[in-house]
């Protein structure tokens, strides 16, 4: 399958373009919409949570991945393959958490072009036909890239901010749950929040931290909405008191 993570929006015409080309070039191979709304311009937070949401996915899921504001500047465009899964769009450092955190990675510069690549929509002209490509089982049409060219050493592993809030008001940071002491407590807009299993451990309208369903600490309101209630959102810091 192919799964899309964009920060194109729920709304306008990029999502279906990019669609259309790849029904076009891969019939028959399903397409997952995973995120529309990964934070806007903003691969460092995004790449943590496509770390998160990809080791979902089972091996031969192609992830065709746009978070590029840099789109016909000079970050080079990319294939990432990391444990059996592979992942196209930019070099930008989107791919960052998904390659340290693979048991094994390796990294291509795509050299294919199309006839007609629009300087500002990589994604329909590029991305989505090497995805394609890949899906169907092509040849991949890239060459050996040396990783100082796409990789941030300086990210941290775990990223003490929130990096999306969700349709019901939480707030997911960029820390995987089990790397944070189980009785420790997140500091954020002014509020030490304790850990909870799930909602209903809390009375409505208390605000708590937990492990999602996805391994990411999550902050969140039972009965209401952590952003409007706390004040957060993407970019907020979030800091772990150790008990």
């Amino acid at each position: 399958m192919i799964a899309l993570f964009t920060d194109f929006g729920l709304e306008g015409p990029y999502t279906g373009q990019m669609k259309a080309a790849l029904h076009r070039m891969a019939p028959g191979v399903p397409v997952v919409d995973l995120f529309a709304d990964a934070p806007m311009g903003d691969p460092k937070r995004s790449a943590y949570l496509l770390a998160a949401y990809a080791a979902w996915f089972p091996e031969g899921t192609v992830f065709l991945s746009v978070v590029d504001p840099g789109v016909g500047g000079e970050r080079p465009a990319v294939i990432v393959e990391a444990d059996g899964r592979s992942f196209v769009g930019p070099g930008n450092g989107l791919f960052e958490m998904v390659q340290r955190r693979a048991g094994a990675a390796r990294a291509f510069e795509i050299a294919w072009r199309p006839e007609n690549l629009s300087v500002n929509f990589h994604g329909r002209d590029l991305f989505a036909p090497v995805a394609a490509m890949i899906a169907r089982d092509d040849a991949r049409p890239g060459r050996p890239i040396d990783d100082a060219a796409i990789r941030r050493p300086d990210w941290p592993d775990d990223l003490a901010e929130i990096v999306y809030v969700d349709h019901y008001g939480n707030a997911m940071t960029g820390l995987r749950a089990a790397k944070v002491p189980p009785d420790a407590k997140l500091l954020t807009a002014g509020r030490a929040l304790g850990r909870a299993r799930t909602f209903s451990d809390r009375p409505q309208g208390d605000a708590f931290w937990y492990e999602n369903s996805n391994g990411l600490a999550e902050i969140a309101v039972n009965r209401g909405r952590a952003d409007r209630g706390l004040g957060l959102d993407v970019g907020t810091p979030v800091e772990v008191v150790a008990p």
